[in-house]
Order: C-alpha cells, then structure tokens, then sequence
C-alpha cells in the first residue's frame, strides 16, 4: 500500500525548534513514517509565515530548504528526496520514504519570476500561491477580495511550463478562479477541506471542489480539527469531508494533506503520522473497496503528480 500526504509543516519546527526528523516530539518523524509493507511519500512545505518571521521571506524559504535537504542528507538510507515518477520508484525500490519538496506561500520568490525558478533548481515542485495573506501573486482569503494580479498570471505560466504544481489552498476564491482561468495543467488544493461540512472560510465550496474534479485536479483533505469540524471531532468526521467529495463525483480526486506540523488540533484517535492508517481502517469499516482506499490514499495525487512533473 501507499499512502501520499501532501502537507506537513514539519521543516518550520525543525528549523525553529530544534530535534532531527528522524525522531522527534512533534506530528512527523521518519521512525513513525516507515511502517511495515507502506511505501510512504511526504510533501514538506517551506511555510512563510511574514507575520512572524524574522527573515524576509525569500531568505526564510532558502532557511527552511537547507533544513530540509540537512535532514535528507543525514537520514539517506532512510528517506530520498524526489522531482519525478523516476526518483518515487527509485525510493521506494530502496525500501526509503519518498519526500516531495513544496513552497507555502508564494511571497517568497519576491516578485521575482527568476527566484521561482531559483527554487525549482532547488528541487521544489509544488507551491502554494499565497498563505491566508494577499502577495505579489493573488489574494488570500483573509479579506476575499482580490484575484491573481498580472505578475501572478506569469508565475501560472511559467509554473506550467517548468512543471510545478499549483496549489489554491489559501487563496481567495476570485484567486481560485482566476488559477483555473489561467493555468493549461490540473491544480490542486493539498490541504483544504468542504466548507458545506465545516464552514471555515479556509475550506471549499462546491462550487470549487467540482471545478477541480472537472478540470482533473485534487483536492487533499486536512486534517487540522478548525477544519473538520465546530467541534472536538473524530476521524468519522473528517470523513465527512471525504464523502461529500465523493459524493460531487471525486472519486478520481480526493486524497489526504494533513498538515501535520502545522496545526495544534488533531482527531481524537490521531496524534501524528503513526496513526494515519486509522484513516484507512474507518475506511474499511464503511465498505470502501480496496481500489477507493488506495486511490485516496495515494493513487489520485501520484496520478496528478505524473501529469505535472516533467
């Protein structure tokens, strides 16, 4: 089996507070990662957080890469850093986890089409366009009142062109549709929720979901409870979330984004990457087949991930 989560903010704990992602107090470690017969892919996001960074944001993003890449180089017989279908086959043939790197929060290539592709050499594949906050890119969701701006419409373009993935998790929903508008490949929103289910303006609407099932993108379900639920909630509510995707004709595009590492509030039966298969086994108990398991696990995202890397 395969499980493929698209989120996690485990770099930024690393880098400002201390331990080794090999084994660790916080959502994800390497040790609770490697389980018996799973080959395990992880997305690890350099989030910008400008509010309370103390480094401009490009200067962070290079911060919380070289955390990264410090990691993967310590733990290599362990965990392989990966750009493409080839680099995953080769990971998992070693019998090591899979790492994707991502950018949360597109202010950190400055508004510069130049610093993007700075951070692709740099072996990032997916970005977020913008963190809750409008950027030089698109409007977040904080004030809801903008779109993509003309330099954000050159960095879809180009993202599309040197094989990136966007994510629209975050932004506002005039972004949202402007991305769609704009880019010729499939997005997806890695860690975002239904808004019907939870109203958190963070989370989708229908409206939304259905336009990336339509243009063949994906959307990762997250696992933070402010999203789930209005309330201390379980894994069945989360879910919710999932069959409600389903239900929208999602079959081919929902998958998991956890954020582990970027909330406080996890499921009741969920503590950290140890207990992610639990997800699987409510799955069993409702009469999932094995095929829908496995392409919400990780088949949706892989097949969007092979669209998308060239």
């Amino acid at each position: 089996m395969k499980i493929f989560d698209m989120h996690c903010d485990t770099l930024q704990k690393l880098t400002d507070f201390g331990g080794e992602l090999v084994d660790n107090s916080y959502h994800f470690d390497i040790k609770r990662a490697k389980m018996p017969e799973i080959d395990y892919i992880q997305t690890f996001a350099a989030f910008i957080d400008r509010e309370n960074d103390l480094l401009p944001p490009f200067e962070r993003c290079r911060q919380l890469i070289d955390t990264y890449y410090r990691q993967i180089e310590k733990n290599n017989e362990a965990i392989m850093h990966c750009q493409s279908s080839e680099d995953m086959k080769a990971a998992f043939e070693s019998k090591r986890i899979a790492a994707f790197l991502s950018i949360e929060g597109g202010e950190a290539i400055a508004g510069d089409i130049d610093k993007l592709r700075f951070f692709y050499k740099k072996g990032v594949r997916i970005m977020t366009l913008c963190w809750n906050y409008d950027n030089e890119i698109c409007g977040g969701i904080e004030k809801n009142n903008c779109g993509l701006t003309p330099f954000g419409k050159k960095v879809v373009a180009e993202m599309n062109r040197i094989g990136m993935l966007i994510d629209v998790s975050h932004a506002s929903e005039q972004s949202f549709r402007d991305v769609v508008e704009a880019s010729e490949k499939p997005v997806a929103a890695t860690h975002s929720n239904a808004r019907i289910i939870c109203g958190h303006k963070r989370n989708l609407t229908d409206e939304q979901i259905c336009t990336l099932i339509k243009m063949g993108g994906c959307i990762g379900v997250n696992f933070y409870s402010d999203f789930i639920a209005e309330k201390e909630c379980k894994i069945s509510d989360l879910l919710r979330h999932i069959e409600h995707i389903l239900s929208l004709g999602g079959e081919n595009n929902v998958g998991i984004g956890s954020d582990f590492d970027g909330m406080t509030r996890l499921p009741q039966e969920i503590k950290g990457v140890e207990d992610i298969c639990r997800l699987t086994d409510e799955m069993q108990k409702l009469g999932y087949s094995d095929l829908l398991i496995k392409k919400i696990m990780a088949d949706n995202f892989l097949n969007l991930m092979k669209k998308i890397l060239i």
